[in-house]
C-alpha cells in the first residue's frame, strides 16, 4: 500500500469500502425487518402505523441495552481466540447466553405493561391499547434475538460475518410472509392485525437463532458450547456485565432520544405520529450506510494504532468522514427532491384518511435531510475515535448532544415554541448536529496528538 499522498488515500478509500461493503449489506438486511414491519403496518391504516411507531419507541431502548451488554461476548471470545483458550471461548459464549436469558426474564415482564407505560407518558389510551396488541406477542422475541447477538459475536470473532447477513436476510422473508399471513389473515389464518404482526416479529427471530444456531453448532463442533450448559459461571456472567453494561448504557442513551422524540410526537395525535414513523425509518434506512462503514472505520483506525502509524491512522479516520459525507449528502438530496414517492411505499396518498399524515411527513422529511450530514458525521468519528481506545468521548457526547441539547430543543420548538412536529424534529436535528460537532473536534484534536507524539522508542 502506498504510504501517502493521493495514491495513499485511495488505497484506504479502497480498504475501507473492501472491508465496508459486507457490514454495511449486513446492517440494511437488519433494517429492513423493522422495514417490512413498518410498511405492512401502514397498510391497516394511520391508526395501527401510530400505535406500531409507539411500541417500537418502547421496545427499542430496552433491546438496544441488551444487545449493549450481550456485545461484550465479541471481544472475550476474540481474546480467548487469540490466547488460544478453547474453554475460555464456550465459557464466554455460555455465559453470554445466560445474560442474554436473564437480561429478557427482566425485560418482557415490563414491556407486557405498555399499556400502562404509554398511558403514564401521556399517549392517547387508543392508541395505547393498540400497541400492547403488538408488544404482548413481539415482547416474547427478546430471548431469541439477544441469543442470537451471542452467537453473532461469537461467529464475528471468527470473521464469519457471511452467514449473519444470509441468516438475517432468510429472516426478512421468513417477517413479510408472517406479516401477510398472520396481519391480514391469508392462507385460511385469523386476521390479527398488530398482534398479528407480533407474532411473526417472535417467530422470525426464533427462527434466525435456529438457522444460527444449527450453523454454529454442525461448524463448530470443537468447541461444545453448549456443554454442562445448566453449570453457573458467575464469575464470566458478571465479567460479560461488567464489559457490556457501558456499550449498553451508550447505546441506549443515543436510541433512548429517538423514542422519547416519538413520545412527543404522540402527544400530538396518531396522524403525526403515524408521519414520523414514516420519516423516521427512511432515515434509519439511510443511517445503515454509515453505521456499516463505521464498524469498518473502527478496524482500519485500530489497525494503523496497533502499527504505530499516526498517519494512516489519520487517513483511515479522515477517509471514513468524507466517504460518509458523500453517500449522507445524496440521500439528503434524494429526500428533499422526492419526498411523496418515498412517503408513498408506507401510505396511499389516493386514502383520505392519509392525507394528513402524508403531508406531515413530507415536512419531517425535509428535516430529516437536514440531519443527514450531522447524523452520518458523528458515527463516523465516534467509531474512529472508538477504533483509537477512545469510548469516553463518544458516550458524553451522545449524553451532551442528545440529553443536554436535543431533547429540550425538540420539546421547546415542538411545544412553547407552536411548531408541533416539525419543531420535534428541529430539535432532533439539533441535537445530532451538536453531538456531530463535538465528535469531530474531539477527533481532529486526537489525532493531532498522536502525530505530534514522539515514536516509542
Amino acid at each position: 500500500m502506498a504510504s501517502g499522498g493521493a495514491a495513499g488515500w485511495r488505497d484506504e478509500l479502497r480498504a475501507l469500502l473492501r472491508l465496508g461493503g459486507p457490514l454495511v449489506a449486513a446492517q440494511l438486511a437488519t433494517i429492513a425487518l423493522t422495514a417490512t414491519d413498518v410498511v405492512m403496518t401502514g397498510w391497516l391504516g394511520p391508526a395501527p402505523l401510530a400505535a406500531g411507531s409507539l411500541a417500537s419507541a418502547l421496545i427499542f431502548p430496552f433491546v438496544m441495552f441488551n444487545t449493549g451488554v450481550v456485545l461484550a461476548v465479541g471481544p472475550m471470545v476474540a481474546q480467548a481466540l487469540g490466547g488460544l483458550r478453547r474453554r475460555d471461548v464456550r465459557r464466554s459464549v455460555r455465559q453470554g447466553l445466560w445474560v442474554a436469558l436473564a437480561l429478557a426474564a427482566l425485560t418482557i415482564p415490563l414491556l407486557l405493561q405498555a399499556e400502562r407505560l404509554l398511558i403514564a407518558l401521556g399517549q392517547e389510551p387508543a392508541l395505547a391499547a393498540l400497541a400492547q396488541d403488538y408488544v404482548s406477542a413481539a415482547a416474547w422475541h427478546i430471548a431469541p434475538a439477544m441469543c442470537f447477538v451471542a452467537l453473532r459475536s461469537f461467529l464475528a470473532a471468527h470473521g464469519e460475518t457471511r452467514i449473519v447477513m444470509l441468516v438475517t436476510l432468510a429472516g426478512v422473508a421468513v417477517n413479510a410472509l408472517g406479516n401477510y399471513a398472520l396481519m391480514f389473515g391469508h392462507f385460511g389464518l385469523p386476521r390479527l392485525e398488530l398482534f398479528g404482526a407480533g407474532i411473526s416479529t417472535t417467530l422470525t427471530h426464533l427462527a434466525m437463532l435456529g438457522l444460527l444456531g444449527w450453523r454454529t453448532a454442525r461448524r463448530y463442533r470443537r468447541y461444545a458450547l453448549l456443554a454442562r450448559f445448566w453449570r453457573a459461571d458467575w464469575p464470566r456472567f458478571a465479567a460479560i456485565l461488567r464489559m457490556g453494561a457501558p456499550i449498553g448504557l451508550m447505546l441506549a442513551a443515543e436510541t433512548g432520544l429517538f423514542s422519547a422524540v416519538a413520545l412527543l410526537v404522540g402527544w400530538l395525535g396518531p396522524d403525526a405520529l403515524a408521519a414520523h414513523a414514516i420519516a423516521l425509518q427512511l432515515a434509519a434506512i439511510a443511517f445503515m450506510v454509515p453505521l456499516g462503514l463505521s464498524h469498518a472505520t473502527t478496524a482500519r483506525v485500530g489497525l494503523a494504532l496497533g502499527a504505530g502509524d499516526p498517519a494512516r491512522m489519520r487517513r483511515a479516520a479522515w477517509v471514513s468522514l468524507a466517504a460518509t459525507t458523500v453517500f449522507m449528502s445524496t440521500t439528503a438530496v434524494l429526500f428533499w427532491l422526492a419526498p411523496r414517492a418515498l412517503i408513498g411505499l408506507f401510505l396511499d396518498p389516493s386514502n383520505p384518511a392519509a392525507a394528513a399524515p402524508f403531508a406531515l411527513a413530507v415536512g419531517y422529511l425535509g428535516v430529516a435531510a437536514l440531519f443527514q450530514l450531522a447524523d452520518g458525521a458523528q458515527v463516523s468519528a465516534a467509531s474512529a475515535l472508538r477504533g483509537m481506545g477512545d469510548t469516553a468521548a463518544p458516550m458524553a457526547a451522545a449524553i451532551a448532544g442528545y440529553w443536554l441539547i436535543g431533547f429540550p430543543a425538540a420539546w421547546a420548538l415542538g411545544f412553547p415554541a407552536g411548531l408541533e412536529g416539525l419543531g420535534v424534529w428541529l430539535g432532533l436535528a439539533l441535537g445530532l448536529a451538536a453531538s456531530a460537532v463535538m465528535l469531530i473536534a474531539r477527533l481532529a484534536v486526537t489525532l493531532a496528538r498522536a502525530e505530534a507524539a514522539p515514536p516509542p522508542a
